[in-house]
């Protein structure tokens, strides 16, 4: 019922690894059951007839050291339901495995490599996990993690994805101090729990997280001149607010313009600059 990757990589901002899932299904609020990760860990997707209890399980294992191959063996051979099972999981170091029970419903089946495990169940064909591989293994490195698990989803959605339809979506990445305010490892962390297009849907709310939950980078910070400060001044005069960095409160662009105001990044800057 259910179409997932779990993978690990580098992120080409920080350098830093980064683990994620991302999961879509014709199943209520799929991100509620299927995904797990603990940064410095590993991560998780249990479906089929998910075994919730395997998340904490799995990431219990592998934060005592146990590979995902290890993992895999010891939450199988203590789940006498195992045959209805599908699991991916990727390790601290990447290594990948995936399991498909010979008991769940065509099309289901898996794929794994190098820092990635692919499956899904009640498939429209195997060309759904096909098509996530190749899609993951076109991302380039150098895109954020979310970003390339989101591409791999869309590209089995669009070659079948669930035979019974679309209901939700998720997406769950993780990565040391990536959380709002450096203060938890949560990259990103988006739902579409009842929707008749959740991953495009999906698709929006990331956007929107890059925009309120993620620091500008360097080319994206624009120095902040007097002229400019007048300019945003008047701004956020017109908007009611005492002051520009006050309005940014208002707006929750914190992360996107300098507490001094010595830059703004250029999205806020184009924002202020649109007409009304």
């Amino acid at each position: 019922m259910t179409f997932s990757i779990v993978a690990r990589a580098v992120d080409p901002g920080t350098g830093e690894p980064t683990w994620g899932v991302a999961v879509a299904s014709k199943f209520l609020a799929v991100g509620s059951a299927v995904p797990a990760a603990v940064a410095g860990v590993g991560a998780i997707a249990t479906q089929a007839e998910a075994n919730v209890a395997y998340k904490g399980l799995a990431l219990a294992h592998l934060d005592e050291g146990a590979t995902a191959a290890v993992a895999l063996e010891r939450l199988l051979e203590e789940d006498e339901r195992r045959d209805h099972r599908q699991v991916g999981i990727v390790d601290v170091d990447g290594n990948a495995v995936s399991h498909t029970g010979p008991s769940c419903l065509d099309w289901a089946g898996g794929r794994t490599g190098d820092g990635y495990a692919i499956q899904g169940n009640i498939l429209t064909g195997p060309e759904v996990v096909e098509a996530m591989e190749a899609a993951w293994l076109a991302s380039s490195p150098e895109e954020p993690l979310q970003h390339r698990l989101l591409a791999a989803l869309a590209a089995g959605d669009e070659a079948g994805g669930d035979s019974r339809g679309r209901q939700s979506a998720a997406l769950l990445v993780v990565r040391e101090d990536a959380g709002y305010g450096g203060n938890d490892d949560i990259a990103a962390d988006l739902r579409v729990d009842d929707h008749p297009a959740p991953i495009t849907e999906l698709k929006r709310l990331l956007d929107l997280s890059d925009l309120y939950l993620t620091a500008s980078t360097e080319a994206e910070k624009v120095p902040v001149t007097p002229e400019i400060e007048a300019e945003l001044e008047t701004y956020a005069a017109a908007q009611g607010a005492s002051g520009f960095l006050a309005w940014v409160g208002t707006e929750n662009y914190e992360m996107r313009v300098a507490e001094d105001l010595s830059w703004i990044d250029r999205r806020i800057l184009d924002i202020v600059r649109t007409p009304q």
